[in-house]
């Protein structure tokens, strides 16, 4: 960004300026709200180090302006749970286990290891009938609570969400909304 010396990857300055998250929502076709933070063309850059060594300090960045903020002024008659899908770990960590540990706090407790996909094929630049030939079959471990916020970094089409929310209500699960650090949606 400004590439100003800092001790952190992106400055504090930069981060105010060119990271303060905006809430934008959308409603899957099962009439599920998805919260988002950012634009996808806004951060897309940044978004595509998540495969780098770079990308772990610059997703608990995102997640500390986003997720971590929006924890911290959540309020729910009880404690929700969050899952993030597919936490699995690439090259040295999960993009979405990041994402989701920042939603720790007083009223939303992170779950770890518990939404896994069997297809890992990548949706990456993929059309959506692609998406819909090539489902994620989830698998659930199961846990306690019935009610929860999913997690994931990015939403396009839905249909990922879309997937894990069905996987949940086969389980006895009901999401009560997903939240996701871009929206790549055109609108």
């Amino acid at each position: 960004m400004c590439e100003s010396l800092s001790l952190t990857h992106i400055c504090p300055t930069c981060q105010d300026t060119h990271l303060k998250p905006k809430l934008f929502t959308r409603k899957l076709p099962n009439n599920i709200e998805v919260i988002s933070f950012y634009k996808y063309d806004e951060i897309k850059d940044l978004l595509h180090t998540k495969h780098t060594d770079l990308g772990f300090y610059i997703f608990k960045i995102l997640a500390s302006n986003s997720m971590k903020s929006f924890a911290k002024n959540f309020e729910f008659e009880s404690t929700l749970h969050s899952v993030a899908i597919d936490d699995v770990v690439h090259d040295s960590y999960s993009h979405t286990a990041i994402l989701n540990k920042a939603l720790d706090s007083k009223h939303i407790k992170a779950l770890h290891s518990k939404l896994r996909a069997t297809n890992t094929t990548s949706y990456s630049g993929k059309s959506k009938l692609f998406r819909e030939q090539n489902p994620r079959n989830f698998t659930l471990k199961e846990f306690k609570s019935k009610e929860l916020i999913l997690v994931d970094d990015i939403i396009t089409t839905g249909s990922t969400l879309t997937q894990a929310i069905s996987t949940m209500e086969e389980h006895n699960k009901e999401v009560i909304f997903c939240l996701t650090l871009a929206d790549a949606s055109r609108k």
